[in-house]
């Protein structure tokens, strides 16, 4: 595990703190033909043999730096292809952490893999799934009368309060499972304030109640949610 954390270390150090934005420009518009990508992987390349502090592993970090370079490669030459350029970001980034999975565990890959896969908290991952998306949809269903009399903001970002929703729920759940109740209040203050100019803006009635419903809502179906995942736990 160590020695995948150290690999990890290194990506996060050589992706992201040593590499400017400038170098990423450069690298968009130049591609192949950008110095800064050559000196992105070698950066790399120094930054795993430096945490890692062992000759020995000259071969693993060769392997991460020429993987990193044609991964790279890959992504500057199909992003352009993607209107959502968060695709290709988290790709990338995937690709990345699945090289040094596998370099990290070369030789028991197989067993590490069904290992990890037999000791995930299926419980918990159900909490989680449960409280992001099929909620939403649930709470869309149930509200679905009373947001038709709600005017439409246009002023508002596309999906924010779905997303909005979503985060809160998983806040309250890890705060749940923590047992960290009273962070669950500053949660609610928090979002009351938050929440407080624009409901006096608006002076509508139907809409401070509409907001009133669907937090409550939001909140008690994560509760419910984190109190099934306790008990659930403790059988």
């Amino acid at each position: 595990m160590i020695l995948f954390t150290k690999l990890f270390l290194a990506h996060l150090i050589g992706d992201f703190v040593l590499q400017p934005s400038k170098w990423v420009i450069h690298k968009e518009a130049n591609k192949v033909a950008s110095k800064y990508l050559y000196v992105h992987v070698c950066i790399h390349f120094l930054i795993t043999m430096l945490l890692l502090w062992d000759l020995s592993y000259w071969e693993i970090a060769l392997i991460i730096t020429v993987s990193h370079y044609l991964i790279d490669v890959l992504k500057l030459y199909l992003t352009p292809l993607f209107k959502n350029k968060s695709i290709p970001f988290f790709v990338d980034q995937l690709l990345h952490i699945t090289v040094l999975y596998g370099v990290a565990y070369y030789g028991d890959f197989f067993n590490h893999f069904v290992g990890l896969f037999q000791n995930l908290n299926w419980a918990l991952i159900t909490a989680v799934v449960f409280v992001s998306f099929p909620s939403t949809i649930f709470m869309e269903k149930l509200l679905e009368n009373m947001s038709n009399q709600i005017p439409v903001d246009h002023k508002s970002l596309p999906n924010a309060g779905k997303y909005i929703g979503m985060i809160e729920r998983l806040f309250v759940l890890l705060f749940i499972i923590i047992g960290r109740w009273e962070v669950i209040g500053l949660l609610i203050t928090a979002k009351s304030v938050f929440r407080f100019n624009d409901l006096k803006e608006s002076n509508n009635r139907k809409l401070t109640e509409y907001i009133l419903i669907g937090t409550l809502l939001s909140f008690g179906i994560a509760i419910l949610t984190g109190l099934a995942y306790l008990n659930f736990s403790e059988v």
